[in-house]
């Protein structure tokens, strides 16, 4: 039962070249340890030729998370498996990095102060202090590190963002309407754990001032990307969209204030979905298990 001290729930996720057996041999482990499948997902890739999986499973407390992982290495060499295991009931940390729009960053923070998204936020970073109040008003550290156009300064600037990152020991990083470009060596240090809103529908209107690109373009519809941060400009794995309709009549100004709407849901969907484990990443795609 959810809450039972006496029940430990687990997240087994992975993928491997497919091949005969694999749905058995995972659920006869578990089995084995007398375990209860609660959510299971497979899914064969036929560009790739592989298999990818998320379990979650019940299995009794005195059944530890790292006997559970030894038991189950051997299985996954063999099957060439790259794999993970993960507490259920964990609350992961998550960085927040903000500019000066505050929808993104005001509806995930409502959110988490309901329970409709379990997480903690041991700080937020911005480069104005813009947000300061707002951040502050829910009891979180607000961490203003302003970032120079100049290379040479905005380079020590991201030292110095690096470090409050680091010492905050996030889980994930979220970029909730940031606008700055992370660089190459922070993306690469933090690979498929920083979560990026571009207010476009990937690939199209990459970069800067998106919706000014759409009303040129005439487009009928709008939308958000959430996707994971690489060194390619808005060009990361891509975890979940959401577009609204348009018409020719409509400004710019209501352009916007549509798309935060699609936003908002688009990026804390996103962020659940890889709170729950549920986006596993291939090469430049997403396997998504909603």
């Amino acid at each position: 039962m959810p809450g039972d001290p006496s029940v430990r729930r687990l997240r087994l996720t992975g993928f491997c070249p497919d091949r005969v057996g694999i749905v058995a041999r995972v659920a006869g482990f578990l089995a084995d340890r007398n375990a209860s499948i609660t959510e299971a997902g497979q899914h064969h890739d036929h560009s790739s030729g592989m298999f990818f999986m998320r379990y979650e499973f019940r299995l009794d407390a005195a059944d530890t998370r790292k006997a559970v992982e030894a038991g189950f290495r051997p299985l996954a060499e063999s099957l060439g498996m790259t794999w993970r295991l993960a507490d259920a009931a964990g609350r992961q940390r998550v960085v927040l990095l903000v500019s000066k729009f505050d929808h993104c960053l005001a509806y995930l923070l409502h959110r988490r102060k309901v329970g409709d998204l379990p997480f903690d936020v041991p700080c937020v970073i911005s480069n104005h202090n813009t947000l300061r109040d707002l951040v502050e008003w829910y009891g979180i550290p607000y961490r203003h590190i302003p970032v120079p156009k100049e290379p040479a300064a905005k380079q020590a600037a991201f030292k110095k963002i690096a470090s409050r990152i680091e010492e905050a020991r996030p889980d994930t990083i979220v970029l909730a309407r940031y606008m700055q470009i992370f660089p190459p060596w922070l993306c690469d240090h933090y690979r498929h754990r920083v979560i990026n809103i571009h207010h476009s529908f990937l690939p199209s209107f990459v970069g800067a001032r998106p919706y000014h690109q759409a009303e040129v373009r005439g487009v009928k519809l709008i939308g958000a990307t959430c996707h994971y941060v690489t060194e390619e400009l808005d060009a990361g794995p891509i975890i979940e969209q959401d577009v609204a309709r348009v018409r020719h009549s409509d400004t710019i100004e209501d352009m916007m204030r549509l798309g935060k709407d699609v936003e908002n849901t688009v990026l804390a969907r996103g962020l659940r979905y890889h709170l729950e484990d549920r986006v596993l990443v291939h090469g430049n795609k997403t396997i998504l298990f909603n």
